[in-house]
């Protein structure tokens, strides 16, 4: 792995490792969703207010300010043993209305000198873990089980950001799938990260994401020309992303979705009830769902979501009237990415067996990206599931980013 010319050892994930790095957590062992928008580039960028640095910001509410920062003292061994610097950290971010948020999160530096420039950052961010505010990895010492890919990360030599995502552990609500939110909380823990350890982080950076977070890095990568020109962003890896869900809608009224994508659908009718108050969740809810719905979305007894998730029935999610549907479905388009052309490149890697997402929304995704002008690198894996996708030459495609090499093929 290239770091400001110096090579480093690319580390492979591999095995168990490797199938955990996809993700495989939260919702016993859910890990959600996908899709895209048909928004033209003039669309996406007349959408909420930018919140970077104005004149008229203070510098202490700047996006990527921190608020606090302190050692991660009981941080996972497999962290510790490498010798990295392990901190969780609160953070300035903001959320897809244009509205200042605080997020937690944790920060990792590797051990040793860092190259010339400082040390590259990957931004990682992290599949379905539940939408209430104790569903954080930061309040982990494994990250929920995702400490090993921390340590494939730090091994390549990449300083790490890692973000909760806004309402997981900070202030605020989730807006789960809210992709501009996530995208824009995956930039600032870059910001914090450079905050946080002045004078060793370089400006340049790379995102990977997967799942839920596949649509966050997606949207960081679009979004970070403008939000954080300071920054430089090489290349975002987005895996099975969550690009745009809107076909859920739909798919709940034909009361067409399996157990694990009722479960993924709850999440969302979660979230749009706290953010919109014209939401009336009863018109998406009845019967078990309805009895158990604070147990469905929280991380403090697994046991018991798991047990509520499979009571629900189809009849119990199907909206009142089609004008409800078409309601939640105009609320879930309005979170899809893509909005604008991103400026790195992007691999995007979807399944043609996937257990959440239908590929055909991603497929689409793809095609509106690439008519904005993004260059994508599509592995399409047909046999392979959301939880068994293989994402093994992820990190040498960023190295090659990293390195100034143009993508091989792109659309």
């Amino acid at each position: 792995m290239s770091r400001s010319g110096q090579f480093v050892p690319t580390v492979r994930v591999v095995g168990e490792r490797r199938r955990r790095w996809l993700g495989l957590l939260g919702w016993t062992g859910l890990v959600v969703l996908a899709g895209c928008s048909g928004r033209d580039e003039s669309a996406g960028s007349a959408a909420a207010p930018l919140a970077r640095p104005t004149a008229s910001t203070p510098a202490s509410e700047a996006p990527g300010t921190i608020v606090e920062v302190k050692p991660y003292a009981d941080i996972d061994p497999s962290i510790r043993d490498l010798g990295a610097e392990a901190l969780r950290v609160r953070y300035r971010s903001t959320s897809s209305d244009g509205q200042h948020s605080v997020v937690t999160g944790a920060l990792f530096i590797p051990s040793g000198t860092p190259p010339s420039g400082g040390w590259p950052v990957l931004s990682h961010a992290h599949g379905t873990t539940g939408v209430t505010a104790d569903c954080g990895p930061s309040s982990s010492p494994n990250l929920y089980g995702m400490a090993v890919v921390v340590v494939t990360y730090l091994k390549a030599g990449y300083a790490v950001a890692f973000t909760d995502y806004q309402g997981l552990g900070g202030d605020g609500k989730h807006v789960y799938l809210d992709n501009k939110t996530e995208g824009y909380n995956v930039i600032d823990a870059v910001r914090a990260l450079r905050n946080a350890k002045p004078g060793v982080i370089s400006n340049r950076w790379v995102a990977v994401g997967n799942s839920q977070g596949g649509g966050a890095s997606w949207s960081a990568a679009e979004q970070a020309p403008v939000y954080a020109p300071e920054l430089r962003l090489l290349g975002a890896v987005n895996a099975v992303p969550a690009a745009n869900i809107s076909g859920y809608a739909q798919m709940a009224e034909d009361g067409a979705m399996t157990p694990i994508q009722s479960a993924a659908y709850v999440a969302m009718l979660i979230t749009q009830a706290w953010v919109h108050s014209d939401f009336d969740a009863d018109q998406y809810r009845r019967g078990s769902v309805k009895t158990n719905w604070d147990v469905l979305g929280s991380c403090k007894d697994l046991a018991a979501r798991t047990a509520a998730a499979l009571q629900m029935k189809p009849d119990e999610l199907k909206p009142a009237t089609h004008e409800a549907t078409l309601k939640l479905q105009a609320n879930l388009q309005a979170l899809a990415v893509p909005q604008r052309k991103a400026d790195a490149p992007m691999l995007v890697i979807y399944v043609g067996k996937d257990e959440y997402i239908n590929p055909a929304w991603t497929k689409q995704a793809i095609e509106d990206a690439c008519k904005l002008g993004t260059k994508i690198d599509v592995d399409f894996q047909e046999d392979k599931s959301h939880n068994t996708f293989d994402a093994s030459h992820a990190l040498d495609w960023l190295h090659d980013r990293l390195d100034g090499k143009p993508l091989p093929k792109s659309c």
